[in-house]
């Protein structure tokens, strides 16, 4: 499930704990000669093109395909075309997803402990996901959960895993970010500032699909371990 925000929230206080846990997501990222940065100040966003091989792009998808449902929003809204796709949870201990999963944590350098479950996403042509946030608003009734289970949600992984004829571009408004979807792309944005509070630039939204479908996973990483990891073996 995830969480979103339309109207600007109160932005909570700074962290150094996520600050520093950050700044070292960062300068890993840096040191990666296969990422880029966007050209930006606002936010921190990060590419790297063919993060994943086309068999684990179409492995995915079948996962997708077999177990969507209509996507859901953690806060209400009264606009019954906010999210209009279908969304799944991914099983990540399962030997197509684990390895991906663990992937993802190990590029971006967090714990995989950190890591929320995989959610697959498909959006179909007019389908869509308005501007939202992926970081908790502190003042929503829904906050002590999120406290409970991991705290505030800091960086997001996002890959495409096909190519759309036309829209569904990722689009940050006021970053001034629009990023294509473009088969095993990852997408990685910090959701928090430099000081460690959450970064009202990351606004950002799905746009529709006007030709064709879209197919993603994204992952969310929280500032503390989400899970306890069991060890699991197939």
């Amino acid at each position: 499930m995830s969480i979103f925000a339309r109207a600007k929230p109160k932005t909570p206080a700074g962290s150094m704990t996520r600050a520093r846990a950050s700044q070292r997501v960062t300068e890993k990222l840096a040191a990666h000669s296969g990422v880029r940065r966007a050209k930006v100040d606002q936010a921190e966003i990060y590419y790297h093109p063919g993060f994943l091989s086309d068999a684990e792009c179409d492995t995915l998808i079948r996962l997708i395909d077999a177990n969507r449902r209509p996507s859901t929003l953690l806060a209400a809204s009264e606009d019954p075309e906010f999210r209009t796709s279908e969304s799944c949870d991914l099983d990540r201990w399962s030997p197509d997803v684990r390895p991906i999963d663990e992937r993802m944590a190990a590029f971006l350098g967090i714990q995989a402990e950190h890591g929320e479950t995989m959610q697959g996403q498909r959006y179909a042509p007019g389908q869509q996901f308005r501007a939202h946030y992926d970081w908790f608003n502190e003042q929503q009734d829904y906050w002590p959960a999120m406290k409970a289970s991991g705290g505030q949600r800091t960086w997001t992984a996002m890959i495409y895993l096909n190519d759309v004829e036309e829209g569904g571009a990722t689009w940050f408004p006021q970053a001034g970010v629009r990023v294509a979807p473009k088969r095993g792309l990852l997408l990685a944005w910090n959701n928090m500032k430099p000081d460690g509070s959450p970064n009202l630039a990351t606004l950002h939204e799905g746009t529709p699909v006007v030709k064709g479908v879209k197919y993603i996973i994204t992952k969310w990483f929280r500032e503390h371990p989400w899970i306890n990891m069991p060890v699991r073996t197939y």
